[in-house]
């Protein structure tokens, strides 16, 4: 038998056998397949498959707490360490950097039956996790001299420059309100979880402004332009996205004011033409 083929049948074992659910074998399949390579005579063979278990469960947790303060807070230490291990197991980290393994949490909570009683739990994943990602986000220079473009350029030739990180999560439930309650104690907890129960909905605006990241919400209209900006529209095409979102659903939508909020919150850099 090949020696270099037989050392990976019996990596493939040893995974499968800590991740069986990820490899569709029942937990006592894989530790039969597992049983062939090594020697179960001896009492180090158990001990030393239960320690790479228990030090892969360590290792999941604090490296889920790290991306979801929010939704381990919220879950509270013996739930969230539950949910960190299960996911560790049907949805194993598939790159060598453990930073970036997690972004699965949102769509195993969605799925999840055990966790319908939370159904804003999904959204919320997904704000953390946007959160997580702009702390590590490529910088981008501001140039507040490229706004006198607006006076002399057409904007269907201009473009926005925006915030790194800058992320969009559309939801029914007060996400960003959540978020906040417990990274800023603003909104008050109580209020928070008021508008929980209400249903409120929100569209959560994740950014970093310098070394900060940030999570603030945007109207119906301010959406339907920071996500076609994000897309890649020119400054006219995004213009009218939103103000055909607001005339659909009445609302108001001030370009100018908008834009003034949003370079003072290091939503928006500067001005760029698109041939840029």
């Amino acid at each position: 038998m090949n020696p270099a083929h037989s050392l990976d049948q019996a990596q493939q074992s040893l995974l499968d056998a800590l991740f069986p659910h990820a490899c569709a074998l029942a937990p006592e399949d894989a530790a039969a397949a597992l049983a062939a390579w090594t020697d179960n005579r001896h009492p180090q063979a158990s001990r030393g498959l239960a320690a790479y278990r228990a030090n892969g469960h360590a290792l999941a947790e604090r490296a889920l707490g790290a991306a979801y303060p929010v939704t381990a807070a919220v879950l509270g230490a013996d739930s969230f360490a539950m949910l960190a291990r299960a996911l560790w197991h049907r949805m194993p980290p598939t790159r060598g950097d453990i930073a970036r393994w997690g972004d699965t949490l949102a769509a195993f909570a969605q799925e999840d039956p055990q966790l319908a009683g939370l159904p804003w739990l999904a959204d919320l994943a997904r704000v953390e996790w946007a959160l997580h990602r702009a702390a590590t986000a490529d910088d981008v220079d501001s140039d507040a001299g490229s706004f006198a473009l607006l006076h002399s350029h057409d904007p269907a030739g201009l473009r926005l420059r925006l915030a790194p990180g800058l992320h969009l999560v559309q939801s029914r439930w007060p996400v960003a309100s959540i978020v906040n309650a417990h990274l800023l104690t603003q909104p008050p907890l109580d209020e928070a979880w008021r508008r929980t129960r209400d249903g409120v909905s929100e569209t959560a605006v994740v950014w970093r402004a310098g070394p900060r990241c940030r999570v603030g919400t945007a109207t119906e209209p301010a959406a339907a332009l920071l996500g076609l900006l994000i897309g890649g529209a020119d400054l006219l095409r995004a213009l009218d996205g939103a103000c055909e979102v607001a005339a659909g659903g009445g609302q108001p939508f001030d370009f100018s004011a908008w834009l003034s909020a949003s370079v003072q919150d290091g939503l928006v850099l500067g001005v760029e033409p698109l041939a840029a």
